[in-house]
């Protein structure tokens, strides 16, 4: 007969399973339920499984399994009660020895849970960071972090010791956790609206930051490996560091510049440029950005865009100009009576440079020195497509093939021949658009489609 054990944490399952395992209960034959899926009272102290066997001796299991299983209980899966009453239905029924059996299936798994919590511990002692509020004219500190496991109760005690005379809340979306000073009590949890966004120490901690971090030493990919983004979004500190790399590549002298150069194959078409270009690093951009965003369309295309660099939606989704400037570009490309479909799209820079304003993240403007780490695959692009046409969208774009003097407004209508293509216009980028009061924004925008009508003309008759 199969029957249903309702636990939540380690505690209740340890008192539901003895007696389950003394009276020789095969895990085959229970389905251990969590209560919020059960929708189930949890068995007290005093209560057992109803029906069981007449009991053997009550079990006995070495120190060493309750100590890992106490930690496990805390793994956050559908089956962590499974696979501890299955370890210890196991000790309990003739292998006692089976804790030091390693590659045990089931002995693995139990350590892979252990290390896999104690990994999400350290996380959270590392990466918590409380913000100031008011609360009845007396300063309170909250924190909201979504562990990746049922940890904090096994994570409070180090703030209660680390912060024991402040006030503070830590708010999860399983549970809270408060320290008035003198108690820790735990409560529900809470959405991250709960939690404030951000507050006046964040500038004092990002200044301290910038004034103490050690660009020489960095070292981006094993950062950005021990610190995912869910993680670093809460880290004020976190969003100071594109701006610190970009000043640290603005420092070096020229001979140590970043290039791209050694990594582009000779003579590539644009899907070996883009598969080459996957593990780009460059420069910083490369090291911060979630992945390189290299450009798109028509390889054959008479007329070829560059832009900026790609934006939040760019980076996330791996395409150029399919966020909000995209949209921009979309609505003036058909206007212009411009197909998107016979163009090549790319961006001047293949990373997204961002800092992070509470959850959001956003553009940071690359420095000359990372447009020009980033040439070489702009002007392999261009070499494998050979567009008759350049249509550069903004100043940056515009500046990492003319020089850093080279101004839109000055030159916006113009048309160059240049080493690249036999015609080069400038225009507005769509991002500076949106960014525009309504008048700028109305002239700028008209002067785009003129632009793209332009360019299109030129493209079509060479």
């Amino acid at each position: 007969m199969t029957r249903s054990v309702v636990v939540h944490d380690f505690e209740s399952f340890r008192r539901a399973a003895r007696p389950l395992a003394a009276a020789g209960v095969r895990p085959s034959e229970i389905i251990w339920q969590d209560p919020a899926e059960a929708q189930a009272e949890l068995f007290s102290a005093s209560e057992a499984p109803a029906d069981l066997p007449e009991p053997r001796a009550a079990p006995r299991v070495p120190k060493r399994f309750v100590e890992l299983a106490e930690i496990a209980a805390l793994y956050r899966s559908t089956d962590r009660f499974d696979l501890l009453y299955r370890v210890l239905y196991r000790l309990t029924h003739g292998e006692h020895e089976l804790l030091e059996d390693e590659v045990d299936p089931d002995i693995r798994a139990l350590q892979l849970r252990v290390q896999s919590v104690r990994k999400d511990e350290h996380r959270m002692h590392a990466f918590v960071r409380f913000r100031k509020v008011q609360l009845e004219a007396a300063e309170h500190y909250v924190a909201w972090y979504a562990p990746e496991h049922h940890i904090l109760r096994l994570a409070a005690p180090f703030f209660e010791r680390r912060f024991a005379t402040m006030k503070w809340s830590i708010l999860t979306p399983d549970e809270s956790a408060h320290w008035n000073g003198e108690m820790l009590q735990y409560g529900p949890g809470a959405p991250r609206s709960q939690a404030p966004a951000a507050d006046a120490l964040e500038d004092v901690f990002r200044t301290y930051y910038s004034a103490t971090y050690n660009t020489a030493r960095a070292n981006l990919p094993l950062l950005r490996q021990h610190i995912p983004a869910a993680f670093a979004r809460h880290m004020p500190e976190l969003d100071q560091l594109p701006v610190l790399m970009q000043e640290r590549a603005q420092g070096k002298p020229a001979s140590e510049a970043e290039s791209a150069a050694p990594l582009v194959p000779a003579a590539a078409d644009i899907p070996t440029l883009r598969e080459a270009a996957r593990a780009c690093l460059a420069c910083p951009a490369g090291e911060l950005g979630t992945q390189t965003v290299f450009g798109e369309g028509n390889t054959n295309a008479r007329l070829c865009l560059v832009g900026e660099q790609p934006g939040d939606e760019e980076d996330r989704r791996g395409k150029p100009f399919v966020g909000p400037a995209g949209q921009v570009l979309d609505r003036a490309l058909a206007e212009a009576h411009v197909p998107r479909s016979e163009l090549y799209v790319t961006n001047a820079v293949k990373h997204f440079m961002y800092i992070y304003r509470g959850e959001r993240r956003l553009h940071s403007k690359p420095s000359l020195r990372i447009v020009r780490a980033c040439k070489p695959w702009l002007e392999a692009e261009l070499a494998a497509v050979k567009p008759a046409v350049v249509l550069c969208l903004g100043a940056t774009a515009a500046q990492s093939f003319m020089g850093s003097r080279f101004s839109i407004t000055r030159n916006r209508g113009r048309v160059f021949e240049t080493p690249w293509a036999k015609a080069f216009i400038v225009t507005y980028h769509p991002s500076a658009i949106l960014r525009m009061e309504e008048g700028p924004a109305a002239q700028a925008y008209a002067d785009l489609v003129a632009d793209l009508e332009l360019a299109h003309q030129i493209a079509t008759r060479q």
